[in-house]
């Protein structure tokens, strides 16, 4: 059973029914639009004998009036009937777009628009055609290439700090001047006509599609139309329901709006992340299409990126020249042959409504790996080394926290972004309980070390399966530290949700970022206020359960001497040999020991001095790092220094020093052993093992620290592999396997008890 988000059917659709309303004048319009002609209908009869239906066709509206999408339909009469309103001329009488061109070129007027791409092209479009100004607001995800195409048509264009909506809310801003007509096809309260006109501008292509498909001596049984705000969908829902056929709706997993608000029975609006279905990335369903989607929309199916890639490739091997948003209904339909074929039957006769023409976008990832394997290869394929680690720069973090999102929203999993420092995300992923149980964090970064250091002769981000030492095994760089953790932690929450039983607590997996540097992202999710009942740090312990670790402090200290050239020994002191007086004495520095995590160590680390060999040096930078055990603190440790140098320059009153300072500190962790989380993770551990498992200390530190900081009780528990930081690694791939199936039952078991010790 899959753990992505189901598809939602409407069972009253089927004998629902809708008055079709013919507005006159619409198809007329249309026709005398420069360089107007019906769109292809193009039969798959390969698709159709695959899945088992009479016959399959694909309405493609890659080239529209010239423009690459069906979009221009409804914007046409749109931009028609607002601008006609606004002159005071009656659109649906004998008036010509040329009459009304003419009456606008005398006024000062503006169309506006939001938009991700087709529409807003298609009323520039039209706003040059009538001879005046157009506003188009894009979000920020835009890319150029949309953005430049919009302007060709002699818009401008400005750039939104913010999504889809945003771009909405400020077209309708800049459209509350006099001079300025909104042209938007998302309805809102006290904003209905316009949108409701670009809804009958649709109905051309839905009569070219019933006049085509009746060539063949068929009819339509099926329509299956991709949805944005919805507009399109309302009018396809008020063609097929008026004939009894039904209305199939497809959105991208990243947006949606439409399935959201139906399984609520209210409109709701989502949070949308970027898609290269761009029309259809809207978080809000049009005010004025959601009564009617409500009540006739047969079945509302969601899609990946991927799952539009492959559709699109399908397409233009059968010359079907579709983008994304195009892709997407095909995409739509192979989902409902597989997961519901009941819906589908020998006789079917489907319409596949392929909204937008051929156009270049990112590739995008496959995100439905659940398998623990299958998602560490698809984790280690993406680049995330940590761009201020390290000398050579990183690609950061930003495309695998698009990832886990997108697998997130893929299943229908809470979500949330947490990005104080920009470029630097971390995601947070979480499935409700049911009742009253404890919750627990899977707490993993998503940073690796650079790839650089890798071995030149091999692929860093092969993510490829091979053997090592008698072992299968997964190789790249993070593919232990510690994307394989994590990739285990989130087949486990998949495998719970698939599940159908969700335990009465809360579970997190939180895919942190920075976690080899400076822990950007678990002090940024504690910040925001994200805590459990406990945690686990999926880090690699060979299956080991560690509940402590050591901490660290970095400590720089200057010892000072009196810069001279070399030839004047009485008038310099040399830094870099007083320096030598601190160095014999921290060789006798006491170190503490505890009882689990043993003695504690420190060594110097870097040593900065002198200028050239002609001269004494004036200053000498020492760097001491401390590992650390709970008993030790940055002021225990300042004092300790402080009073080693004191001693030194009583002895000699040339030794001068700045006072030590702390450039970088992070706590130890222990917990006891006999902790609820401990125990349980012992007793879950053993059937999975066969044997049972060690419980000890690790010598690395981890973000266990911060959590345990914070309140949150932490063990350290990932899988087995070598290579960290090295010049190849690889993870185990039955240690993969085995921390899934842990992972699984430590959650059950843990967030299943009440009781909080």
């Amino acid at each position: 059973m899959s753990s992505r988000r189901p598809i939602y059917i409407n069972p009253d659709a089927a004998h629902a029914h809708s008055s079709r309303s013919q507005v006159p004048g619409v198809r007329d319009f249309h026709q005398s639009l420069p360089k107007y002609a019906p769109t292809p209908l193009v039969p798959l009869p390969e698709l159709a004998t695959e899945l088992g239906v009479k016959a399959i066709f694909v309405k493609d509206e890659s080239n529209r009036l010239g423009l690459p999408a069906f979009k221009i339909l409804g914007a046409s009469w749109g931009c028609f009937r607002a601008v006609a309103r606004h002159l005071g001329v009656s659109a649906t009488g004998q008036v010509s777009l040329q009459e009304v061109s003419a009456e606008a070129q005398k006024t000062d007027i503006t169309l506006v628009t939001a938009t991700e791409g087709n529409h807003g092209r298609a009323v520039a479009f039209m706003a040059r055609l009538l001879g005046i100004r157009a506003q188009v607001f894009v979000p920020r995800m835009t890319v150029e290439s949309v953005r430049a195409h919009i302007a060709s048509e002699g818009a401008a264009v400005s750039i939104v700090q913010g999504n889809y909506d945003h771009a909405v809310q400020e077209a309708s801003n800049y459209a509350s001047r006099d001079d300025a007509l909104l042209i938007q096809d998302t309805a809102f309260e006290g904003y209905e006509d316009v949108p409701a006109w670009i809804v009958e501008g649709y109905a051309t292509m839905m009569a070219e599609a019933e006049e085509q498909v009746s060539q063949h001596e068929l009819s339509t049984s099926m329509m299956v139309t991709p949805v944005g705000v919805g507009s399109l969908a309302h009018a396809v829902v008020k063609h097929c329901k008026s004939r009894n056929t039904s209305v199939v709706a497809v959105e991208p997993d990243s947006a949606p709006c439409l399935s959201a608000s139906l399984r609520a029975g209210k409109p709701v609006t989502v949070n949308t992340i970027p898609t290269i279905m761009d029309g259809m990335n809207c978080g809000t369903v049009s005010a004025t299409a959601w009564p009617d989607l409500q009540r006739l929309v047969d079945a509302c199916v969601s899609i990946s990126c991927w799952e539009s890639h492959c559709a699109v490739q399908y397409l233009q091997s059968k010359s079907v020249p579709v983008g994304p948003c195009g892709g997407a209904s095909l995409a739509a339909i192979r989902r409902i042959a597989e997961e519901i074929p009941s819906l589908l039957n020998r006789d079917s006769v489907v319409v596949l409504l392929a909204t937008e023409g051929a156009r270049e976008y990112t590739l995008p990832r496959d995100v439905s790996p659940e398998d623990s394997v299958d998602l560490t290869q698809a984790l280690t394929q993406i680049n995330s080394s940590n761009p201020t680690l390290s000398v050579s720069d990183g690609a950061g973090e930003s495309e695998i926290a698009a990832y886990i999102e997108t697998w997130f929203a893929h299943r229908d999993i809470e979500h949330h972004r947490v990005e104080s420092v920009t470029g630097r995300p971390s995601v947070i992923g979480i499935l409700r309980g049911s009742g009253e149980g404890k919750s627990l964090m899977f707490n993993g970064h998503i940073d690796t070390v650079s790839i650089s250091s890798y071995d030149e002769n091999l692929d860093p981000l092969s993510g490829s399966l091979g053997m090592k030492d008698g072992q299968q095994v997964v190789f790249g760089r993070g593919s232990l530290d510690m994307k394989g953790g994590l990739a285990a932690a989130l087949s486990a929450l998949a495998t719970i949700k698939a599940s159908g039983t969700a335990p009465s607590g809360d579970i997190i997996v939180a895919a942190v970022s920075d976690e080899e540097d400076a822990s950007q992202g678990t002090r940024d999710i504690l910040a925001a206020g994200w805590r459990a009942d406990a945690a686990v740090v999926p880090e690699p312990t060979n299956g080991a359960i560690a509940t402590a670790h050591k901490g660290f402090v970095w400590v720089e200290v200057d010892i000072l001497g009196v810069a001279a050239h070399g030839s004047n020994p009485s008038a310099g002191v040399d830094a870099i040999i007083q320096a030598g007086w601190f160095l014999r004495a921290l060789e006798q520095y006491r170190l503490p020991v505890d009882d689990v995590l043993g003695q504690a160590s420190m060594h110097c680390g870097l040593i900065r001095g002198g200028e050239e060999p002609s001269s004494y040096p004036g200053k000498c930078t020492l760097t001491i790092e401390f590992r650390t055990v709970p008993v030790q603190t940055e002021q225990s440790i300042l004092a300790s220094l402080s009073s080693m140098l004191q001693t030194i320059a009583k002895e000699d009153p040339r030794f001068k020093y700045n006072k030590p300072r702390v450039t970088m500190s992070r706590p130890s962790a222990k917990m006891a052993s006999e902790h609820p989380l401990v125990r349980t993770a012992v007793v879950c551990a053993k059937p999975v093992y066969g044997c049972e498992p060690t419980v000890v200390s690790v010598p690395f530190w981890c973000d266990a620290a911060f959590l345990a900081e914070a309140g949150i009780p932490s063990i350290v528990l990932g899988p087995s592999g070598a290579g960290l930081h090295s010049r190849e690694e690889w993870v185990e791939v039955q240690s993969l396997q085995q921390m899934q199936a842990l992972f699984v039952d430590l959650t059950r078991a843990y967030c299943d008890s009440t009781t909080c010790t």
